[in-house]
């Protein structure tokens, strides 16, 4: 994290958000060393530094002091400009006058944010930005629902594609032909407000069409979309009333859960396959929105199994704005598409991987649990002094756990296709690197599958020996390639002494000399292995 606040302001950014959290005691707002010693001294930082909403109130409550103390403490540690907590207003001419905060301070503050307001052209037109004619000339463009469309289905994830029958050598369910009788059932299914996600304030949310009313569109003359709710959100309906905010109703169905049930399955019963809208509300992830239990919840999950029972094909379509845990899900759906919360024309791009008309490529950017209890969880963890040895499930006095393994159900990166890839084994130029020089890895990758897709293949790097403790791995580079059936492509990364640098204990950015493992891979589990040395 720190690397990369260093490129952002390397690449010249122009204002840092202060975050809420405190460092060594000392909140982040109010924090000199953090803003002044080492984003102006060491990193160079030029720009104007502004809190967080209501970064400087909320000292109050951690303790620091009243408005005007923790007033100045911000603005003497470096913050330019306070965010809605009104402190700088109203406290600052009075810790001016009382000595606590200099003039020198209060007017390189000033003098920060008018340069910003000078480099955006704001004292040659200050309504530069205000044209009133750009949301209709500029927002919501064909061309831009087109781009909106292509990238929500290059993001989703597709987590399982099986056959329905289980037969490990029968064809993927996914996709399937748009035609026939499709049943699409769920909460999520016909929920336009849901499909932005969370912290979209300006998307009209009736702009964006429900699963159920893409479909219909898409499929109209080839495919009949029967709908049915089949289960609220949540049993519990205070629950379900904070998980849907701010615009994001689900319109709680009053029905009993056995009647929204029959009716699913009633609708389910005449279809010859099953598209399962499960999942999170926008509002159920996100800011303020933590949970203890990553299951889809408890009345969904029913619906899906009922909904096995009926022996039609299942696809699950997952609505999620975090890592789930989704053991159940992964040994008896055939087929899970992970779609996020896909945007304005998140309907139409879903129909678009179902029906194969785009070959899904995301790759998770966080690791799935298999269980609560694993968190936190991620690959780029480090060793602990007994870690578990390779191959092994349990050993005693060992860093694991006595119910469950230590992998994710999903790592990092991972993402299944339509086709399937290849990987040679990784090939270095050089097996040592000096700390001027630079070396390449190089894999072959191949579409051994019968559809057109695109790979993202993976670099990771791993510091074998550091003065401090370093991860086990660390993604330092990827590649997205497109490939044709039976087509392969040579994917080079460069590996230069800064890719291996890391901040030691003396938060000097050093890269030392040692032994490296290179990785690289269709995820961060499943990765050939390479070593160099750096001399």
């Amino acid at each position: 994290m720190i690397i990369c606040m260093n490129a952002a302001g390397e690449a010249g950014v122009g204002s840092v958000l202060v975050s809420f959290n405190e460092v060594d005691g000392i909140p982040a707002t109010a924090n000199k060393w953090l803003m002044t010693d080492i984003l102006r001294g060491q990193w160079g930082f030029n720009g104007f530094v502004v809190t967080d909403y209501t970064g400087i109130s909320e000292m109050i409550d951690h303790g620091i002091g009243d408005l005007q103390t923790v007033s100045a403490r911000a603005i003497n540690a470096g913050v330019d400009m306070d965010m809605v907590s009104e402190g700088f207003v109203g406290t600052l001419k009075k810790s001016v006058q009382e000595g606590k905060v200099s003039m020198e301070t209060l007017n390189t503050a000033c003098r920060r944010i008018l340069e910003a307001k000078y480099k955006l052209g704001l004292f040659d037109n200050p309504y530069k930005y205000c044209d009133p004619k750009r949301p209709a000339r500029d927002i919501f463009t064909k061309a831009h629902r087109d781009a909106a469309r292509r990238i929500a289905a290059e993001s989703f994830v597709l987590l399982k594609n099986d056959s329905p029958d289980g037969n490990p050598n029968g064809n993927p369910l996914l996709p399937f032909n748009p035609k026939g009788n499709i049943a699409v059932i769920g909460p999520l299914a016909n929920s336009r407000s849901n499909m932005p996600g969370t912290w979209s304030v300006a998307a009209v949310l009736d702009r964006c069409p429900s699963l159920v009313e893409g479909l219909k569109e898409m499929t109209a003359g080839k495919a009949n979309i029967m709908y049915a709710k089949g289960s609220n959100l949540i049993s519990d309906a205070s629950y379900e009333e904070r998980a849907t905010m701010f615009g994001r109703s689900l319109n709680r169905d009053n029905r009993t859960d056995q009647q929204l049930l029959d009716e699913a399955l009633n609708v389910a019963r005449r279809s010859d396959i099953i598209i399962a809208a499960l999942g999170e509300s926008s509002e159920m992830s996100g800011e303020s929105s933590s949970r203890t239990d990553l299951n889809i919840p408890d009345v969904q999950q029913n619906l899906l199994k009922e909904l096995l029972k009926t022996g039609k094909p299942v696809v699950l379509v997952l609505f999620t704005g975090r890592p789930l845990t989704l053991n159940w899900e992964q040994e008896h759906v055939p087929a899970i598409l992970n779609v996020w919360f896909g945007g304005s024309e998140a309907a139409y791009a879903i129909g678009d991987a179902l029906f194969g008309y785009v070959n899904p490529g995301g790759k998770l950017t966080m690791t799935f649990p298999k269980n609560v209890g694993q968190i936190p969880l991620y690959y780029a963890h480090k060793n602990t002094g007994r870690p578990l040895k390779d191959g092994k499930w349990f050993e005693k006095f060992r860093s694991n756990y006595l119910d469950v393994d230590n992998d994710p159900l999903y790592p990092f990166g991972y993402g299944l296709s339509y086709t399937t890839f290849s990987y040679s084994d990784i090939d270095l130029s050089h097996s040592s690197m000096d700390m001027n020089g630079s070396l390449t890895a190089a894999v072959e990758v191949t579409n051994t599958g019968t559809w057109p897709g695109s790979e993202v293949v993976q670099l990771y790097i791993r510091d074998v020996v550091g003065s401090s403790t370093r991860p086990v791995k660390e993604l330092k580079g990827f590649q997205k390639i497109f490939l044709e059936p039976g087509e392969m492509k040579i994917v080079r990364f460069k590996i230069a002494p800064e890719m291996l640098r890391y901040y030691n204990y003396d938060l000097q950015l050093v890269a030392e000399p040692g032994d490296f493992e290179v990785m690289i891979g269709t995820n961060s589990r499943d990765v050939k292995t390479a070593k160099f040395t750096l001399n």
